[in-house]
This record gives C-alpha cells, sequence and structure tokens, in this order.
C-alpha cells in the first residue's frame, strides 16, 4: 500500500467555488454581435405546452422556463445564447422513455442547459455538437466523424451545462462533441453504458469540468481526442467500471489525445456491479491513460481500485508518452500504477512524484521526473484479476438521490457566455477527502 499525500492547499469546497466561479462568470468577451442583457423568458407549460414549443418561440438571448413535470421529448436547441432552465432540478425531468434517441441536443453557440434531469434516452441525456445535419446529431460514426471537415461542421463556440442530472441514458450523460469553450459543472450522471461524461473530438478546446459526480456508469469520464486546453478538476469519478479514462481513439479525428490537466478529483471504488458492463470487460480500474500524451495529473485521490490505480497503455502505435503525476494520494489499490502497453508500441516519459509504492513493471517506481520510463518489462499475467460483475441494463440502474438545485430561477442570464473559459491554475489543486461529495453520491 502507498500513501502518497503531496501539497494540502484551502479545502475543497472553497475550491469548488473557486472553479465554479472561473468556468461560468469569466473569460474573454464574445464577439459583439451576441445579444446583450437579459431576453425574454418564455415558460412551459404556460406559454408553450411543450419544451420544443417553447425553444421555437425563443430568440437569441432568451430563456425557456420549465415548470416542474414529466416531458416525454426529444429538445433540439439551434437557437444561439439560448437559456434552458428548469425550475427544480430534480423535479423537471425530460424521459426519453426509452425509445427516444436523446434528451437534449445542442447546435447553436451560446447555450446553457441547466437545472433539470435527462433520463432514459437510448443514447445521449446531453449531447452538445457541432456535428449534425436536418435529421439530428450525427455525433458518432456519422460523416465526418474519423476525418473532420471544420467547414462542414464547425465546432459548437460557448456552452454552459450546469446542475444536470443525466441518468440512466444508454450510451453517454452529458456529452460534448465538436465543440469548443464549455463548461460541464455540478451535475451528476449514472447508468450510462460508454460513459457518464464525455468531452470528445477537439483541439484547443478551452472545456472545463468541475465539480461533477459519476458513478455506477461503465467509465465515469472519458476524453478521446479532446486536447490543449481542457481541466478535469474537482470531481467525483467513483463507483463505476472505470473511474476515468483519456485515450487516443483513430475511430475519432485529431489523434493523439493531449494537455489535458488532471487536478483535485476522488477516483476510487471503481467495482459497481450496479451499471452497465463496459464493452471491453474493464472493471476495478482508477485512471487510465491509453494512447494520451503529456497529461498532468496533479494532487488527486486515488484508492480502492482492485486492479490498478493508474494504468498506462497504447492505442495501435499511439503510446502512452510523456504523462507526468505529481502529489498524488494513491492507496488500497490492487497496484498503483500498472502499464499495459504492448511491446510495439511501449510507453515512455511518463514520471512520478514522489514514486509509487507498488508499480508493475517494478521499474515504473524508479521513473522520476523530468526522463520518466523506457516501456521495458511490461508483464501483466500477475495482475489482480477480480471477478466482473454481470452488467444491468442502462433502464435497471438505481435512480440517483436528489441533487442540489439552483437559486433564483426566475432571473435570466444578464449577458451570453464568455468567448473563452477561465480555467483554475495548477497551483490551485486540493487533495480531496475520501468522502468528497458524498453528499449528492447514492452508493457511499
Amino acid at each position: 500500500m502507498s500513501h502518497q499525500s503531496g501539497r494540502r492547499f484551502a479545502g475543497a469546497a472553497a475550491a469548488l467555488a473557486v472553479l465554479l466561479a472561473a468556468g461560468c462568470g469569466t473569460g474573454t468577451a464574445p464577439p459583439s454581435s451576441d445579444p446583450a442583457g437579459p431576453g425574454e423568458v418564455i415558460r412551459v407549460p404556460a406559454d408553450a405546452s411543450t419544451i420544443g414549443a417553447a425553444v421555437e418561440q425563443a430568440d437569441p438571448g432568451d430563456m425557456v422556463l420549465v415548470a416542474p413535470g414529466t416531458y416525454p421529448e426529444e429538445v433540439t436547441i439551434d437557437v444561439p445564447d439560448l437559456t434552458l432552465r428548469g425550475e427544480d432540478r430534480n423535479g423537471v425531468i425530460i424521459d426519453g422513455g426509452g425509445i427516444r434517441s436523446f434528451g437534449v441536443f445542442a447546435s447553436a453557440d451560446g447555450v446553457r442547459i441547466e437545472n433539470l434531469t435527462v433520463t432514459s434516452a437510448l443514447f445521449y441525456g446531453v449531447l452538445v455538437t457541432g456535428m449534425h445535419d436536418e435529421n439530428g446529431p450525427v455525433a458518432h460514426g456519422g460523416p465526418g466523424y474519423t476525418a473532420l471537415d471544420p467547414s462542414e461542421f464547425p465546432p459548437v463556440q460557448r456552452f454552459a451545462i450546469d446542475h444536470v442530472t443525466a441518468s440512466n441514458n444508454g450510451l453517454y450523460g452529458i456529452y460534448a462533441f465538436n465543440a469548443q469553450h464549455g463548461t460541464i459543472t455540478d451535475s451528476y450522471a449514472s447508468g450510462s453504458a460508454d460513459s457518464g461524461f464525455y468531452v470528445g473530438q477537439c483541439e484547443a478546446c478551452d472545456i472545463l469540468v468541475a465539480g461533477n459526480v459519476a458513478e455506477r456508469n461503465a467509465i465515469g469520464f472519458e476524453n478521446a481526442n479532446a486536447s490543449d486546453s481542457v481541466v478535469i478538476a474537482g470531481n467525483r469519478f467513483s463507483h463505476n467500471r472505470i473511474g476515468m479514462t483519456l485515450i487516443s481513439n483513430y475511430q475519432e479525428a485529431f489523434t493523439p489525445q493531449r494537455q489535458n490537466l488532471v487536478m483535485g478529483n476522488l477516483i476510487s471504488q471503481n467495482t459497481s456491479a450496479d451499471s452497465p458492463a463496459h464493452a471491453l470487460g474493464g472493471f476495478g480500474v482508477g485512471l487510465s491513460i491509453v494512447g494520451g500524451q503529456d497529461n498532468a495529473v496533479v494532487t488527486n485521490r486515488i484508492e480502492g481500485n482492485p486492479v490498478t490505480g493508474i494504468q498506462l497503455g497504447n492505442t495501435e502505435d499511439l503510446p502512452a508518452s510523456g504523462n507526468t503525476f505529481t502529489d498524488n494520494h494513491l492507496d488500497g489499490n490492487g497496484i498503483d500504477v500498472g502499464d499495459a502497453s504492448a511491446s510495439r508500441t511501449p510507453s515512455s516519459g511518463n514520471c512520478f512524484t514522489p514514486a509509487p509504492a507498488t508499480a508493475s513493471p517494478a521499474s515504473l517506481r524508479e521513473a522520476v521526473c523530468p526522463e520518466g520510463n523506457d516501456g521495458t518489462g511490461v508483464d501483466t499475467s500477475t495482475w489482480p484479476a477480480p471477478e466482473v460483475p454481470a452488467g444491468v441494463s442502462f433502464l435497471d440502474i438505481p435512480a440517483p438521490p436528489a441533487q442540489p438545485t439552483l437559486a433564483d430561477v426566475d432571473t435570466p442570464p444578464s449577458e451570453p457566455l464568455p468567448a473563452t473559459v477561465a480555467m483554475p491554475a495548477e497551483d490551485d489543486a486540493t487533495l480531496p477527502a475520501a468522502d468528497f461529495l458524498d453528499d449528492r453520491s447514492g452508493t457511499t
């Protein structure tokens, strides 16, 4: 067992407040053509009988405010700078009924989605993407998926998903793909057969993921080919099958994945039996970096994962390389750090400060910064192999607990979202407690 404790900063709650304020309230101003001042408020069902009808009535800068109730809809938002907000996060339910493809799909710039629940969609709970046609989103497997043409599918600019619950959705809970300059904050995801939260296929992404809880998913958080400026800070990725992954994926544009900052997260006890099965049988892993490069992993608590706390691997000819691990707390994992890279694509230049107490191969314990490891001696045959429980249908995952709701829901935003996100600094990282955000969890 190891106990890597690095710098301790201010309390986790205070740090989160700073992160969320930074992500949602400041940054470079948007272009002057964006609407200024609060727009009109369209109430559902008082002014429009459905959410979709309210969006059709809306102009840029307006807010659609939804009263408590269950809404069996697919909501498409193609109005710039629109705010979709529920009056009560736990009482406003967009229900896919196990038959509709998505809950909320936003293709316009500057959209806010706030304070509501999206459940039982076949594919996506909430999806923000520039990849769409007249029939809806084409963000998974459609044209342009592996060789993105930005002129055909311009990335969505400026988005915010805040205080949203995404439960029992077939593939993804909250999904940002081919999008830039956005925030996913104070949200919750469970029951996803791919991942609770997903950020993919963007360069110079400028995306902040902070203050979220993911549990009972195949993967809590996944990044595939989202690079250069993604910050994952102060989240709880516990009680999934895999806590979080940073992967390079040849099925998407912009390989390799690179240059994320992962700071101040709790990544623990990823042993969920009440979850959909992982497609490749993954289980018991905290943080997996597969073909990811030059990521900084700082001051996270990674514990109680029975296979590996941190796992390295390759994607075909793309190695896990140049990743730095600083001041992380590793404890109670089967192996603190393990390298599963194929001999044809060895990992290299991954370094640890301080050294992990347990590692496979043992040479990883000597992989000091800045030089890092040389990818030799990989042997996974002696790794822990816990029994993997059978998967559960996404529709049968236990319902989440009630989640915190926004205050002052009647007041629309006074200005559009900023053109860039103000990010937390690496030096602001806080080591979370073992019970971090457990008041929002159903699996404590």
